[in-house]
């Protein structure tokens, strides 16, 4: 499924690092100029990915989405606002400053309306003041409703034709409700690795509301991209992140959905789905990648004037430079070994493991497999330096390529960690998987 502009499933991250957008996260770390960071908590993350679990309140505002491919989660950052999410920013005041503003200013407010409160009519009681009303007390929010245990099986189910990596047919019993089952069904299983906890999986998916019959919109429309997210690990509602563990990649899936294992009692306005809607989904499970997986296949060496590439399996990669090389003053790149998916593309969430070291001495100052967790970021989003982001793009899903990035694409006249003020670096990177995230 295709993680969000506004979609099935919900943002958040998996193990710190497993998300791969923090800047301390980066490969050779944060970027020039990265000024200060505000950590959003994951409840708020989900809130806006429009799929957040069942005890958030649905997002009321945002634009409409009937007309878009629906995204479950976006690490995509707005191009026209601030990460806090202003529009922009007050002159003279960081954002940092802007919130902490608004919380002492709420705050003093509450506490102007408390000692109006109390003081009210000069009351002198003040033990009687100071007592909560408990009979005009508002009623403590109702925990959200347990996700029921998942089954393969329900007395009635919707009917589904169609194949593998196409848009499904859902068609559900005009005359009968869902019975309130959490139910997961292999339709056809296919023969690719399992999906296991934490495991990075892409799906396709196909969406329908029991109740109203209305669509949801689907991975498959015009547009739509894959959803790309680590399974077992919460991100998404529970539908789409506790189904597809277990299965195999190549599987399709009949996921019913109750209210508690989709959005629970409040449903999701945004999408008309209401409190009490059950969801079916048609689930493609097309990859599964390990955290610590690497692209595998023929290898062609790279040309004399590149540094030269020793694969170590699942330990960073040796990088052997070309003796008196001059800096270079453009990208250059090489593929290593060619993958048979399809060409990434700007925008999208791609999955990759890397080996990053310096061109003039081969020593390497960073690597995902180090780390033993691959690294996800949004192509073109300006998270990574500009010689990731122009290099990968239009690279195929699956293929292993060297970049030769000069110091102008990579982090310039600023020194990093390890990496020395204009230093041209090389990246071996393998490109495991894209789409929506």
């Amino acid at each position: 499924m295709s993680e969000k502009a506004s979609s099935p499933g919900g943002s958040g991250t998996a193990h710190g690092s497993s998300a791969g957008d923090p800047a301390d996260s980066r490969p050779g770390g944060p970027l020039p100029g990265d000024g200060e960071s505000i950590v959003v908590p994951p409840a708020i993350l989900r809130q806006q990915a429009g799929w957040g679990g069942t005890d958030e309140a649905p997002r009321t505002g945002g634009t409409k989405t009937d007309d878009v491919p629906q995204i479950f989660a976006s690490t995509v950052r707005r191009q026209d606002g601030s990460e806090a999410g202003y529009d922009e920013n007050p002159g003279n005041v960081g954002r940092l400053g802007v919130i902490l503003g608004t919380v002492l200013g709420v705050l003093l407010i509450g506490s102007a309306v408390t000692l109006y409160l109390v003081n009210k009519d000069g009351s002198s009681d003040d033990t009687a003041a100071a007592k909560p009303d408990t009979a005009k007390s508002a009623p403590a929010t109702p925990s959200a409703e347990p996700v029921p245990p998942i089954k393969d099986s329900a007395k009635v189910l919707p009917t589904v034709t169609g194949d593998f990596g196409k848009k499904a047919t859902i068609e559900v019993p005009p005359a009968d409700q869902a019975d309130g089952s959490f139910v997961v069904k292999v339709l056809s299983e296919g023969n690719g690795p399992k999906v296991e906890k934490n495991s990075w999986t892409s799906v396709d998916y196909t969406g329908k509301d029991w109740n109203t019959g209305k669509d949801i919109p689907s991975s498959y429309d015009d547009k739509g991209k894959p959803q790309i997210f680590q399974a077992g690990t919460d991100a998404l509602i529970p539908a789409l992140d506790q189904a597809v563990v277990g299965k195999k990649a190549g599987s399709r899936l009949l996921v019913v959905a109750p209210p508690a294992a989709a959005f629970g009692a409040q449903g999701n306005p945004s999408m008309s789905i209401g409190a009490k809607d059950n969801l079916v989904f048609v689930i493609d499970i097309r990859n599964s990648n390990a955290p610590d997986a690497v692209v595998s296949g023929t290898v062609t060496p790279p040309p004399a004037d590149f540094p030269q590439v020793k694969d170590n399996g699942k330990k960073p990669a040796d990088i052997t430079p070309v003796p008196g090389a001059a800096d270079p003053t453009e990208l250059k790149s090489h593929v290593l070994i060619k993958g048979e998916g399809r060409k990434v593309e700007k925008g999208e969430k791609i999955l990759v493991q890397y080996t990053g070291a310096l061109a003039k001495d081969g020593k390497v100052f960073d690597s995902s497999l180090s780390k033993g967790q691959a690294f996800s970021f949004p192509l073109g989003g300006g998270q990574v330096i500009a010689g990731w982001d122009q290099g990968l793009e239009g690279q195929t899903i699956g293929s292993r390529v060297e970049l030769v990035i000069p110091a102008s694409l990579g982090y310039k006249d600023q020194a990093q960690g390890d990496i020395p003020a204009n230093s041209t670096l090389v990246f071996v990177v393998d490109i495991l998987d894209a789409g929506q995230g």
